[in-house]
């Protein structure tokens, strides 16, 4: 924070230096700037420090000198505190805390930025923080403001609630405020539209109760201790979507009951003698429309208006702004003409004296915006089905071993560890190993890929997956929140909930879109009322309406999230997790990838096919123990490999200390008092360990046929050698051929040796080829190629790759892989497969597609629909948009752009 204060008493620069000095050394200044020229003192300090301290500390030092605030204080020289503040989403966060800092009183500037989520405040005299956080508590506690450099008091931050079904993390469909989630249903305090439930694996499990004695509520079927009634499954909450769902259909079966009737008084008037009027006057049936109007305007759609209220007060202006106007006005100047008809001139009015009423038009367009809302509504519970399915991969129950004996518990009480024993046709519960037994097993629902896998003992398996016709054991791993599926749930969530870039485009239209509606609605009524034919003012009154209601900027804000939300599932149904749908966008542009050998070109389970000893101090059983003795320390595929291997040979494995792993290189250790090395030839080299030209020649040979070779070396001289085989995907060759035929150049960058790496890249017919690099090196290729104007992306599972796929536009990690990989990539595929690769390239591509179109229908329907609301039309073919077609067709808008967004669900990806 700085204040700037005023100084007497100085007459020279030495005297500035002076004050300068003592007011630096003061305890908690940062700095202290003092100007001779203008007689001030800026001082930056941590926290706020009373003049009186800085008095003194000049009184001490002679006292020649006075500091105080500045008689004639003005904007220039106010006193300025930056403070921290959290909570902020977007730019109408920004805003509503500026306005509400701004209005605390003595402050005379507020300037709150969104990005460096910083306010700095000027004011004459210091404001204590209380004060600031006060305000912004009292105003409903979104928001904190805190000091920077700390965070905000435990007591200020919302604890957060668990997610899922009944418990409820909310968000909006459009995501007005990025990735802001609520607690609590209700309306987005930016668009007003119903926040939407996200869905989550925590569900509880089964519950059983008493039909005697609801209140006992138990995990596990059994007996009532009550009545010793057998307890039953507990029905099912339903869920806010669901409930929201069944409110809307509530009142919206009222407002129709109410409405009809309205309609057809009005209508009436279009039959020749009126039947209606032999049992009342018009007079009357204009008070009965009134009074049917009332349940429809005050309960049924008048949620409608108070969005559209909210919207003026913090003036986030929205499609319920265009509603709540239209319909409102249509309402009021009905109440008003019945009221006081002789206020009105003569054109306002009937043959039988009595004003024209419009209650017809302002229930019926309420009743369409809320028939709009209940098929949104419906049609959300659509877009999100993918995870919704995730969801029914997960079992209740599970089937655990204790001491030999099985027992059936719900899954959320499996603990790491835990024996399970997964029957035919089971899906497995949790993530973990086979134990004993074997089988095939399903993994349809989570790779994509329609083939059951055949599982042996110490294989991996994932939950939600289905077992075949064989029972094994299995050894609990991973957990609730910890299992793939859960993971998968989770990054679906945050991904549908991330805004692309294209959907800034839509937000700057969206920004100026309801002002420049309300604009052409008053310019409508004003060229009606001057130039339309008689009578004039009613011609004017409804084609503002109609303009007001044709609108939709909801269509606008739809046309990205939904489209988003649809290919994200899409993409976890076919095993291709999206982590934000910036990937999503980025992914269309991209025409390089860059791919890692090992793992992601190969299969990643590499096996060692011959062990050779060099020299006559060495023998192959020696080098294998050595090797696998080594390797047992390190997680490499490679080592694990030389480890296997000795364990077939039943070569006993020595303890090795002093273990390091030298990136890119290889491994080093001690091992019975001799200092171990395997690597490659630079690993060779840094130890100062030759390399014969015979043995550099027998090596060749056997990476030229795409095999790895790494040294063996016994205090800095070789004795041997291992060569390991990693045999190509059967998937590959075809997935590389696909996206070169996308026109997308393919690069290999590994670690590998060149005359290996040429062997693969040629088999492979790929783009080009690097060997022998280092992660520092993969990432400067990265940056070279980015350098050129490519848009890169980059593939790969191992450490290693991490800084790459960090750098490059969107990193693709194999999901075999690392958590570091996977962790540093924007999209992760599940079965570290390439064929992955092409399936997000067509999912991106689809979804950019999808996305285009609906903003080009948005666009289209606004530009084309509110002229012809305005009444263009009339001069040439007599034709005028009744305020009751503008409301279904503005109903319709979103929720097309909504149905063209579920076309995605049935998108082939393969």
């Amino acid at each position: 924070m700085k204040h700037i204060y005023s100084i007497t008493g100085m007459t020279c620069n030495g005297c500035r230096s002076h004050v300068e000095k003592t007011l630096q050394e003061v305890d908690g200044v940062e700095k202290a700037e003092v100007s001779l020229e203008n007689k001030q003192a800026e001082i930056t300090m941590e926290k706020h420090i009373q003049l009186e301290v800085f008095q003194q500390a000049l009184k001490d030092h002679g006292g020649n000198y006075e500091i105080h605030t500045p008689d004639n204080f003005s904007k220039d020289n106010l006193m300025t505190h930056t403070y921290a503040v959290a909570g902020m989403t977007c730019n109408g966060c920004r805003s509503h805390v500026e306005k509400i800092l701004q209005e605390v009183e003595g402050v005379e500037e507020a300037h709150v930025d969104l990005e460096k989520a910083e306010a700095e405040i000027k004011m004459k005299s210091h404001i204590p923080l209380k004060t600031f956080q006060k305000a912004l508590q009292d105003d409903g506690d979104h928001y904190q403001i805190y000091k920077q450099g700390e965070k905000p008091d435990a007591s200020s931050v919302k604890e957060e609630k668990p997610k899922g079904k009944g418990t409820g993390t909310f968000y909006c469909p459009m995501h007005c405020e990025g990735d802001k989630t609520y607690d609590q249903p209700g309306d987005c305090p930016v668009c007003g539209m119903d926040l939407v439930e996200e869905v989550s694996l925590n569900s509880g499990g089964e519950k059983y109760t008493c039909p005697m004695h609801p209140e006992i509520i138990e995990d596990e079927p059994g007996d009532c201790p009550i009545c010793g009634m057998d307890l039953v499954p507990m029905e099912a909450d339903v869920s806010a979507e669901k409930k929201s769902y069944q409110k809307l259909l509530r009142k919206f079966k009222i407002a129709v009951a109410f409405t009809l009737p309205i309609f057809l008084i009005a209508m009436s008037d279009m039959i020749p003698n009126n039947p209606l009027y032999d049992v009342l006057e018009l007079k009357y049936w204009n008070w009965v429309q009134f009074a049917l109007s009332l349940p429809v305007v005050f309960y049924a759609t008048w949620m409608f208006f108070e969005r559209a209220w909210r919207s003026v007060k913090f003036w986030n202006l929205n499609m319920f702004t265009l509603i709540g106007i239209g319909s409102g006005v249509a309402w009021s100047f009905s109440v008003f003409g019945l009221l006081f008809p002789d206020f009105f001139p003569a054109q306002f009015k009937s043959d039988a004296g009595t004003v024209h009423i419009y209650f017809e038009a302002a229930t019926v367009i309420l009743t369409l915006v809320l028939l709009g809302q209940l098929l949104e509504a419906r049609a959300h519970s659509r877009t999100n089905s993918a995870i919704k399915a995730l969801l029914k991969l997960a079992p209740n129950k599970a089937t655990r071993l204790v001491n030999g004996k099985e027992e059936v518990i719900a899954t959320d009480k499996i603990v790491v560890g835990d024996l399970l024993r997964v029957k035919p046709g089971d899906k497995i519960p949790v993530d973990g190993v086979i134990e004993k037994g074997e089988t095939s097993i399903d993994e349809s629902m989570i790779t994509g890929e329609p083939i059951p896998v055949d599982k042996v003992e110490g294989d991996k398996i994932t939950s939600g997956t289905i077992n075949g016709n064989q029972t094994f054991t299995m050894k609990a791993e991973k957990v609730g929140d910890e299992t793939l599926l859960s993971q998968i749930i989770k990054m679906v969530n945050d991904a549908s909930r991330s805004q692309a870039p294209i959907q800034k485009l839509a937000d700057r239209i969206s920004g100026y879109f309801v002002p420049i509606v309300v604009f052409i609605s008053l310019l409508t009524f004003a060229i009606w009322a001057i130039y339309g034919p008689d009578p004039a003012y009613v011609y004017a009154f409804i084609n503002a309406i109609a303009v007001l209601i044709i609108a939709c900027p909801c269509a606008l804000g739809l046309a990205t999230p939904m489209s988003v939300m649809v290919g994200v599932g899409k993409g976890a149904q076919n095993g291709v997790l999206i982590k934000n749908a910036e990937a999503l966008e980025q992914m269309d542009d991209i025409d390089t990838l860059i791919i890692d050998k090992t793992g992601t070109i190969t299969e990643g389970k590499p096996s060692v096919e011959k062990v050779v000893s060099v020299g006559n101090n060495s023998s192959e059983e020696k080098a294998i123990k050595q090797i696998a003795s080594v390797n047992s320390l390190s997680e490499h595929p490679l080592a694990q490999a030389t480890v296997k291997y000795a364990e077939e040979k039943n070569i006993e494995i020595s303890e090795a200390s002093n273990f390091k792993s030298v990136t890119g290189k290889g491994v080093t250790a001690n091992l019975e008092g001799n200092s171990i090395a395997i690597g490659n030839d630079k690993l060779m080299q840094q130890i100062n360990a030759p390399i014969s030209e015979e043995l550099q020649k027998q090596i060749s040979e056997e990476q030229k046929l795409g095999k790895t070779v790494s040294y063996l070396a016994v205090d800095a001289i070789i004795t041997g050698y291992v060569t390991i085989t990693d045999p190509i995907k059967k998937t590959s060759k075809k997935a590389i051929q696909n996206l070169m035929d996308a026109g997308v150049e393919v690069y290999m960058l590994t670690g590998d040796n060149e005359n290996t790496a040429k062997a693969v890249a040629d088999e492979l017919h790929l783009s080009g080829f690097k060997a022998g690099l280092l992660p520092q090196d993969k990432l400067s290729e990265v940056k070279r190629l980015q350098a050129e104007g490519k848009k890169v992306a980059m593939a790969g599972d191992g450490i290693n790759d991490a800084p790459a796929l960090a750098q490059s536009n969107v990193g693709i990690a194999m999901g075999t892989g690392t958590d570091v990989a996977i962790e540093s990539a924007k999209i992760t595929l599940v079965k570290g497969d390439l064929h992955g690769v092409v399936k997000a390239k067509k999912l991106s591509n689809k979804v950019m597609r999808n996305i285009k179109q609906n903003l080009f229908f948005a666009l289209i329907y606004n530009s084309v629909g509110v002229p012809i609301a305005a009444g263009v039309l009339y001069p040439f073919f007599g034709l005028l948009l009744s305020p009751m077609i503008a409301a279904l067709a503005m109903s319709f808008s979103s929720v097309s752009v909504i149905a063209n967004a579920l076309r995605l669900k049935n998108s082939d990806l393969d």
